[in-house]
């Protein structure tokens, strides 16, 4: 019985001071209140009343920023939202410089990310999204420093456009598809027009060279008996004619 007492006593004081830290984690430790250093992975002595021991999770959080209503530099109102990667790199100002760095990293991630939309304009936001991104993650980073925060990207999801400026945005689109069509057509125009001339030079040059591409042509014809073959007499023939006639 004596042994079974001293044994259920020391496991009782070890589960009392032990305290276990995992691989992706560490410890940052207070005595009588205050810091006195971290401790990595592993069992760890804490004194109760005298000691306490905060774990701190070391790991890439993935935090998804919440939608949020900005205005561009050119006055449109847009809504906004993304996901910030992070993770802490110094456990003692992540415990010691912000009461809840996880909530203080939200906040501002949603306050910048609305002051750097309202620096540019809508057509710049849509193109540059990467652009847009990575100057938020450096000012978030920047500004988070002192928390002992290293943020590693950030990613915009989505830009959610008023219904009107939707829109207009797809009409502009199509004004352009259709313009752009357009001058293709008229390009293919502009080089059929000099082919041919390029083609009536070359046969204007030979004696009978028309004549025979229209022989050509009639014989091309021929092979489908449902096409009606209007027949034009080469310019050649006609000043043959008017010679004989002379």
């Amino acid at each position: 019985m004596e042994i079974l007492a001293i044994l259920a006593l020391v496991i009782g004081i070890a589960v009392a001071i032990l305290r276990q830290v995992n691989q992706y984690e560490k410890g940052v430790m207070f005595t009588m209140g205050r810091f006195t250093g971290i401790r990595e992975a592993g069992w760890r002595i804490v004194i109760p009343v005298f000691q306490r021991m905060q774990k701190v999770d070391m790991r890439i959080k993935a935090v998804d920023v919440p939608q949020q209503q900005a205005i561009t530099k050119d006055n449109i109102a847009v809504g906004v939202n993304a996901v910030i990667y992070y993770k802490v790199a110094n456990a003692d100002h992540a415990i010691l410089n912000v009461e809840d760095f996880f909530f203080a990293m939200s906040q501002l991630a949603q306050t910048t990310m609305r002051n750097v939309v309202g620096e540019v304009e809508l057509d710049e936001l849509l193109a540059g999204r990467d652009k847009i991104s990575e100057r938020i993650r450096s000012i978030v980073d920047e500004a988070s420093d002192e928390w002992g925060i290293k943020v590693d990207n950030v990613e915009l999801k989505d830009v959610i456009l008023p219904g009107d400026m939707e829109r207009t945005i797809a009409k502009q689109a199509e004004a352009e598809r259709e313009k752009r069509a357009v001058i293709i057509k008229a390009e293919g125009e502009v080089m059929a027009a000099e082919n041919m001339a390029k083609a009536a030079g070359i046969l204007s040059q030979s004696s009978g060279a028309l004549h025979l591409r229209t022989l050509q042509s009639l014989n091309d014809l021929s092979s489908d008996q449902s096409n009606t073959v209007v027949f034009a007499v080469p310019i050649e023939v006609l000043r043959a004619l008017e010679q004989t006639g002379r």
